[in-house]
């Protein structure tokens, strides 16, 4: 990001921070959904975009620092967070299966 032109460079800068920020804050209030709920499915998707915001954070902040490691940190951080949701998924559609199946049971029973 070093283009030699001050006044831009101020301008990313401020652009970037901004956008931490804004993201910083957008986290907090999907961490607040994630504990709040109500259903499993908000926690999930909610998860998700944190971990969506969190990569876009990092991404910011390899451009800001000028340091390439943190795009490779962000791609395992992507992979990690894709695999995660879809093991919570699975996870929540065993359970909501079998709750569904005992349901199934107990009037079938009446």
């Amino acid at each position: 990001m070093h283009s030699g032109i001050p006044v831009l460079e101020r301008a990313y800068e401020i652009l970037f921070t901004g956008a931490l920020i804004f993201l910083a804050i957008m986290v907090v209030l999907c961490l607040i959904r994630a504990i709040i709920g109500p259903r499993i499915a908000d926690r999930i998707v909610s998860v998700n975009m944190m971990s969506t915001m969190v990569l876009v954070m990092i991404g910011i902040l390899a451009l800001m620092l000028n340091e390439g490691y943190l795009v490779d940190i962000c791609l395992i951080y992507a992979m990690i967070s894709f695999l995660a949701v879809v093991v919570l998924t699975k996870v929540y559609l065993g359970v909501y299966r079998e709750k569904k199946e005992k349901e199934e049971k107990e009037h079938g029973s009446d």
